[in-house]
This record gives structure tokens, C-alpha cells and sequence, in this order.
């Protein structure tokens, strides 16, 4: 069993770290990722300028582009091999209903699942960062089931984990996105040369958190696992787009 695996957060981070070395244990593991956090980078690829890849002390591959771009890297150049499965994470936070949309960590699963790799997002629901080893013995529990009984075609699983120790958690729940409010109003400030400067607000407030959803189970203490889609096509207004063109 061969992982590759990535992060928007960097090839330093600790919930990657954590995350190899418990991989290591059951599969064969490389690791390309982003020589900086790249959170929010969500599906960008790099085409205005050539990406280099370094190796650091601990054997871990970096880039300096985005969580796209490793995977895409990794699959489509660098590996001689092609992995068995693609795992995006630890997230240090969640990544829960439209969090999805911006996210580095969902996006370097789904450069694998659309280059024809079963692939995972992992995130960790954090409110301590103390418990990424529960993250990482999950994705390995999701390894070796994959292991055991692999899916038909490729799939992408968008996986979150309560930020409470393994064996506090309830359960494994699938579930759909919810949906948050809109995202907090941006902060203004001033930097040191007197310039106006603004910060992305935080994420908003769940809105759509009812049973069912990913915000309910990890509420719950339940690991939400979503399989999300890429299709944007809303069907329902095909019709409705032809009449009025008409």
C-alpha cells in the first residue's frame, strides 16, 4: 500500500507529522507538500512560473506552490509509482460545510480524485491542537478498512474529527455539508508604514448544522466522513436557463 500524502499548512506542521508517522506503520509513505501554510488556497494551480522541490531533513518533499500543485506534481512527474490512495492533512481546524470551497486540505484530496486516486482530506475540529494522534489513528482505521474493501472507482471522502482523545469519540457518522453564515466582516488596521490594510474575516457561525450534517456529528463527538462530488452543474435550473434564453 503506497500514501501520498500532503497539507495546505505546510511540510512542518505537526498534524502531518503525526500523520506519517502513524501511516508509516501499515503502508509505504511519502510525503510532498508546501514549504509554507497555504490555507484558503483552495484548487490553484501554479502556471506563472516553475515550481522547485526540495527534500528536508526528515525525508518529507516540499514545493513552494500550492497543495494542488504537490499532488499534481507528485502523480503526473516526480513518483515512478502511482499511490494507492492520496491523503490530504492533519488540518489544523475544521473543515466543515462551505469551509469546503476555500479549503487547501479538500483541495489536495480532490487533485488526487481527479487524477483517478482514492484520496481523503482529514481535518482536525480543533480546539486544543492536542489530539491529532485521535486524527491520524482515524485515517489509519480508514486505511486499513480501504485496504480490506476497496471502492469500485475512485472516491473523495471529506473526513473531520472531534478534537477529543480516541477513545472518547462515538462513532463514525456519514453525513452531508452543512452550511455556515456568511463570513465575519473583514478587519481594517493600519501597518507600520501607514498604509490601510484588511484581514479576511473568520469563517461565520454554522447555520445549517441540524442531524445529519458534518457540524452535527462532530458536535456529537461522532468523526464525520462526507464523499463529496465535483460536478457544479445545477440541474434543477437547465430548463429554467433555456426559457429565459429563449
Amino acid at each position: 500500500m503506497r500514501i501520498l500524502l500532503s497539507n495546505d499548512d505546510g511540510y512542518f506542521a505537526p498534524g502531518l507529522v503525526c500523520l506519517a508517522e502513524t501511516l508509516s506503520k501499515i503502508a509505504e509513505v511519502i510525503v510532498v507538500a508546501p514549504e509554507r501554510d497555504r490555507s484558503g488556497a483552495s484548487n490553484s494551480l501554479t502556471l506563472d512560473r516553475p515550481l522547485n522541490l526540495h527534500k528536508s531533513h526528515n525525508g518529507f518533499y516540499y514545493v513552494n506552490g500550492t497543495p494542488t500543485d504537490c499532488v499534481h506534481l507528485a502523480v503526473t512527474g516526480m513518483l515512478d509509482v502511482l499511490p494507492d490512495m492520496v491523503i490530504s492533512g492533519i488540518n489544523d481546524g475544521a473543515n466543515m460545510g462551505d469551509d469546503t470551497v476555500y479549503s487547501g486540505t479538500v483541495a489536495a484530496a480532490t487533485e488526487g480524485f481527479l487524477l483517478g486516486i482514492p484520496s481523503l482530506a482529514v481535518s482536525l475540529v480543533v480546539a486544543s491542537k492536542e489530539n491529532f494522534h485521535t486524527a491520524s489513528r482515524v485515517a489509519a482505521d480508514m486505511v486499513q478498512h480501504f485496504m480490506r474493501k476497496k471502492f469500485n472507482g475512485p472516491v473523495l471522502l471529506n473526513i473531520n474529527v472531534p478534537d477529543i482523545a480516541y477513545e472518547q469519540l462515538q462513532g463514525i457518522e456519514v453525513t452531508r455539508l452543512g452550511r455556515r453564515h456568511k463570513a465575519e466582516p473583514v478587519i481594517k488596521s493600519t501597518s507600520p508604514r501607514g498604509d490601510i490594510v484588511y484581514w479576511i474575516g473568520p469563517a461565520g457561525a454554522a447555520q445549517d448544522a441540524g442531524e445529519g450534517t458534518d457540524f452535527y456529528a462532530v458536535q456529537h463527538h461522532r468523526v464525520s466522513v462526507t464523499p463529496l462530488q465535483l460536478d457544479l452543474t445545477q440541474y434543477g435550473q437547465l430548463d429554467t436557463v433555456k426559457t429565459w434564453l429563449d
